[in-house]
């Protein structure tokens, strides 16, 4: 399994053997979407909280006598009934949304993606980004000659301080390193970018 490798003007330069278990791994959508809602309920934060009769801060007089009034009956203003009460049964930011997947079937679901990526076309591997300082311009002139769309994740092998911050102000570039490729940024973004060693990083996923 063969692909072309670019240079930085986007030009053929020459090919490179791709690993057929990552790129040519069949494509799974039910682990796809499993993996997908397995990240994003491990990221959810708890933020909801509601206070009990104990925590609200309020008389505990009661409103009005218990008899002779026609009404029903009626204690303390914190009743979770009236208003600015007490939260029955509320959120405490004890819930969990946490879900297990292991580890197999994680990688599993990212081949499946990545080999998604190879068979659409929505995958390019390119030598190398120079860039001979930081500026959010020639960040610009090179992926403007991009002749894909421009939606891009960005794989790096290590972190390039001056790669990263020039493209930080275009919203259609995210950098990430290739360590931390994701179901979901893969699919949020169509086109992959892979600098030519992080191919050596994914192939060391596979065991």
């Amino acid at each position: 399994m063969e692909a072309v490798v670019l240079n930085q003007k986007w030009k053929e330069a020459w090919k490179v053997e791709l690993n057929e278990a990552i790129f040519g791994a069949p494509i799974n959508e039910w682990l796809v979407h499993r993996a997908l809602v397995y990240q994003l309920a491990n990221a959810r934060l708890n933020v909801a909280f509601t206070k009990t009769r104990g925590e609200r801060r309020w008389s505990t007089r009661k409103i009005y006598r218990q008899k002779w009034t026609g009404r029903a009956r009626m204690g303390a203003n914190r009743s979770p009934i009236r208003r600015k009460g007490w939260v029955v049964f509320g959120p405490r930011w004890v819930e969990n949304y946490k879900i297990c997947m292991n580890r197999k079937e994680r990688r599993r679901a990212l081949f499946s993606v990545l080999s998604s990526k190879f068979k659409n076309n929505q995958l390019l591997i390119i030598d190398d980004i120079k860039l001979k300082e930081m500026k959010t311009k020639l960040a610009v002139d090179v992926f403007s000659a991009l002749p894909y769309e421009k939606n891009i994740l960005l794989a790096m092998p290590e972190k390039n301080d001056v790669l990263e911050k020039s493209s930080s102000n275009l919203p259609y570039v995210k950098t990430i390193l290739v360590d931390y490729l994701n179901i979901s940024d893969l699919l949020k973004y169509n086109t992959l970018i892979l600098l030519k060693q992080s191919l050596e990083n994914l192939n060391s996923l596979v065991k």
